[in-house]
């Protein structure tokens, strides 16, 4: 039940399920005597999108331990569970709740990561009159505000010089004003693939055993969303900030050395390879990014890791999670509805189940379902890849993506899924669609053996659907495409097909697409 707490109250401090920080910006200053701490747990959050069970339990149970943590500090707190009589179901309904029922003279809140979040908390606070004081979110390296004046009178967005910027502005991986190492990115030397013999002493994941808080909420999930896709079977996430550190040792120890070298392989029944599982923790704010990226230099600086994993790393938590959030939230609202390829397909049904005869779809998307979690290549170039090039609307997959990862909240997944991976915004976020055939897939994993598909083949009964629908994707586009210079070398190719070879292609794409439907 909830918390009761006697009026009068000066602030009510809004703490919401991804700000599971103490020292967020909303609790500075925060008074025992005056302030009262509000959470909520709200079936809204796990269906305005039909979200994983995973993706639920996570956030439930960070919220719960939080909560308790709160209150071992002496803080009051109103608290409201899911299951509690009276409970709205919505953040802005409890929200009003609990307005009615303290009536506090200001309500605080650290900048949240949802445009639609930040919209129906300003609207209880006009409603009620109440002022409502929006701190800025200390979690990231700059400011929303940083990143506009970066922005402003840019014809060209690209991540390289915002990440350079940012090295340069904190002194990450520098000597002086010049790269350690003497250049600012080491992809070369990275993304290697596993080669027949496949990964060698893959260390164990760091898993987090569920304690009575967490099982409660996996009962409590399992119940209330039975029909929500995922299983929680395997739930073994850190939801407290304790468990997040030994993860991050974890990984900087072991898994942080070969990361670079490994980061875009993938291999079946292989999960967790050599990534860090931390993107969740990052999210929730149970890690600060400072600490992350200081853990990682400081592998680099005494030897125990080398460069280009260790830059690579950084450039996803220092470069691209800070542009894409700096995308996110100069480009909304309007950023949420683009299309620029003017794809309109539905998501085929099989991404909630994982029931396709394409053998790396199956192993990204049962992966996903299982665990809640799949790196970035099977998300970019699997998943994401499929429905790009069978035209799905992005704001689908968006949907998808924002439903079945543990990591997900849209800030970050919305500019990742629709700009880098759909290429929805026409090119604001990357320079070109990343778009690639069945060999790429090929080439950076084992998926392909055994599987009743050839990569090598667009045509005939053995096809692979990824390279059908490749070229086809650049068929359909192709006047689009001829005006994005980075993808000149893939329209040569192009070029060389003989009408007859484009004629069977189209009829392949039309003949899979059929078959799906």
């Amino acid at each position: 039940m909830a918390e009761q707490t006697v009026a009068p109250i000066r602030h009510l401090v809004i703490v919401l399920g991804d700000q599971l920080d103490h020292d967020a910006t909303a609790l500075q200053g925060f008074d025992p005597g005056l302030d009262v701490v509000w959470m909520a747990e709200v079936a809204e959050e796990s269906t305005h999108v039909w979200s994983s069970k995973q993706r639920i339990a996570i956030f439930l149970s960070s919220m719960r331990h939080f909560a308790a943590e709160v209150r071992e500090r002496g803080l009051p707190l109103r608290y409201t569970r899911l299951e509690d009589a009276g409970n709205t179901g919505s953040l802005a309904g409890e929200l009003q709740r609990a307005v009615d029922a303290l009536k506090p003279q200001q309500l605080v809140l650290t900048a949240p990561g949802d445009w639609r979040v930040l919209q129906a908390l300003r609207q209880v606070a006009t409603q009620a009159s109440l002022p409502l004081d929006l701190r800025d979110d200390t979690h990231f390296f700059s400011a929303v505000r940083e990143f506009a004046a970066y922005a402003r009178g840019r014809k060209q967005l690209r991540l390289e010089y915002w990440y350079r910027e940012l090295r340069q502005k904190h002194g990450i991986l520098m000597e002086g004003k010049q790269p350690v190492g003497g250049q600012w990115n080491f992809d070369a030397d990275n993304r290697e693939s596993f080669g027949k013999q496949g990964p060698q002493d893959v260390p164990p994941p760091f898993r987090v055993s569920p304690d009575a808080i967490t099982q409660e909420v996996i009962e409590r999930v399992t119940q209330r969303f039975a029909d929500h896709p995922g299983s929680l079977d395997s739930f073994a996430w850190p939801v407290t900030r304790d468990a997040a550190l030994r993860a991050l040792n974890a990984f900087i120890t072991q898994r942080l050395p070969l990361f670079g070298q490994f980061e875009d392989a993938m291999w079946s029944g292989e999960v967790w390879l050599w990534h860090s599982q931390l993107s969740a923790a990052l999210n929730l704010k149970l890690l600060n990014p400072r600490e992350v990226v200081a853990a990682a230099e400081a592998a680099y600086r005494s030897g125990n890791a080398p460069l280009a994993a260790v830059e690579g790393f950084i450039r996803q938590i220092l470069g691209w999670r800070e542009y894409v959030r700096g995308i996110y939230w100069t480009q909304m609202p309007g950023y949420a509805e683009r299309n620029a390829l003017h794809a309109q397909a539905p998501l085929p049904a099989w991404y909630w189940t994982g029931e396709t005869h394409m053998a790396c779809l199956r192993e990204a998307i049962t992966q996903t379902l299982a665990h809640g979690y799949a790196h970035h290549i099977q998300r970019l170039m699997v998943t994401g890849l499929y429905a790009l090039l069978l035209g799905v609307q992005p704001q689908a997959v968006h949907r998808w993506y924002l439903s079945v990862y543990v990591d997900a909240v849209e800030w970050v997944e919305l500019p990742n899924t629709l700009g880098m991976s759909q290429f929805g915004d026409g090119g604001l976020l990357g320079s070109k669609p990343y778009v690639a055939t069945g060999k790429y897939i090929q080439r950076m994993s084992n998926h392909c053996q055994g599987c009743r598909y050839d990569p090598a083949l667009s045509t005939g009964p053995r096809a692979c659907p990824f390279t059908t629908l490749y070229w086809d994707f650049l068929m359909r586009h192709e006047t689009l495409l001829r005006q994005i210079p980075r993808m000149a070398m893939q329209l040569k190719n192009l070029d060389r097909l003989a009408p007859d070879a484009r004629a069977a292609i189209a009829a392949q794409t039309q003949a899979h697409r059929s078959a799906m439907g």
